[in-house]
């Protein structure tokens, strides 16, 4: 019974302390969204978007801007600047300006984000093709606090399946993981946000190229990531009217089962990826029997979507990137030949043979005969 009257007492004294640590929300500044951009002279800019809980602001938002050298010091201006005590452990998403992602060494200055157990990690980056004040500055009346909004945009398009999610922990493994490139989403600016794709970067870091919405698509379905993709393909023979289209169908995949087999002769990598995807056709612009003539529609389908893989991949050879991640193929079942080119390995995928085969089978096609 003493036991437990002590335990109380100590309870007792220790609460009041606590109170002396509350700091209210007023009294905070949140970063929920950060940017880098280069401006007009190559001088680097950082931006901060916090929400204001202040009741007699007007505006609901507060955005700052920065010209320094690094995060850290671009921090300690915010500070200067807010009068709130500056959080940065909630930041939700990080803008990254193209003209940025096109220099080699512009991952370093993420190195606070890494050192400083205050960051988050799991604030989503995105590419901006555009002045990134653009988007930060924007403050749209009809949607949720810009940082927020900017946080479902990326996750609603990444179900969807028109782009990746890439945070900032996965970018730092994808950076530092010689069998793969790096992949991240990418936004313009025009009477909105829009997301546009997704960003290609090599091995450095650099900007690659940016993949389309369906393109993207096709990235997630080789990633095995895909959760609800739709995709579309032009039946060729179907007819092609202006301004109505007559060739194109539209469907959904349900699930992917992708097998992909490696190997090494003649002093170069062969991979062979065998796709198999279940659809259910959610639209088709001109008539066509299903029901009797499904394996013909597959066919073509096959074809279509075997020609969009191929030359995607093309492509990643081309810029030498590989967000697929082949390397880890390479590396899991010819280790001794993929040790020989791991610190190039852009240059051993570009001399590939790559070969791949699509079999799509449909399993639904809708209420509409």
């Amino acid at each position: 019974m003493k036991r437990w009257v002590m335990l109380g007492l100590l309870v007792l004294l220790l609460v009041p302390g606590c109170s002396n640590d509350k700091i209210n929300v007023e009294d905070l500044t949140l970063g929920l969204m950060l940017g880098m951009d280069l401006d007009q002279d190559n001088h680097m800019v950082y931006y901060l978007s916090s929400p204001v809980f202040n009741k007699e602001a007007k505006k609901k938002n507060e955005e700052f801007g920065r010209k320094t050298e690094t995060f850290r010091q671009a921090m300690t201006g915010f500070d200067a600047m807010t009068t709130g005590l500056t959080i940065r452990g909630k930041v939700q998403v990080m803008l990254v300006g193209k003209r940025v992602l096109q220099h080699p060494d512009w991952f370093r200055l993420f190195d606070v984000v890494y050192r400083d157990a205050k960051y988050s990690v799991n604030a989503r980056v995105v590419a901006v093709d555009g002045p990134v004040s653009e988007i930060i500055d924007f403050y749209p009346l009809d949607k949720p606090r810009l940082p927020l909004h900017m946080t479902k945009l990326i996750d609603t398009a990444n179900r969807r399946g028109i782009t990746v999610r890439t945070t900032q922990q996965e970018l730092h493994r994808q950076m530092y993981e010689k069998g793969m490139t790096p992949s991240i989403s990418e936004v313009k600016m025009g009477k909105a946000v829009e997301v546009t794709g997704t960003a290609v970067l090599n091995e450095r870091g650099e900007y690659a190229e940016l993949l389309g919405l369906q393109e993207s698509s096709l990235l997630l379905l080789l990633q095995n990531r895909g959760k609800e993709i739709n995709l579309s393909v032009e039946i060729p023979g179907k007819g092609h009217g202006r301004p109505v289209s007559r060739s194109v169908t539209t469907f959904r995949v349900k699930s992917v089962k992708m097998k992909i087999k490696t190997k090494h002769a003649q002093d170069k990598f062969q991979f062979d990826i065998d796709i198999r995807l279940p659809i259910a056709l959610s639209e088709r612009l001109f008539p066509f029997d299903v029901r009797k003539k499904g394996d013909k529609l597959e066919q073509a389908i096959d074809k279509q979507l075997k020609r969009q893989f191929e030359q995607m991949i093309r492509s990643f050879q081309k810029h030498q990137v590989d967000p697929i991640g082949l390397g880890l193929y390479a590396r899991a079942h010819e280790y001794q030949a993929y040790k020989k080119v791991q610190e190039h390995w852009g240059e051993a995928l570009a001399k590939a043979d790559v070969k791949l085969s699509v079999k799509t089978e449909i399993v639904d096609m809708g209420p509409a005969k």
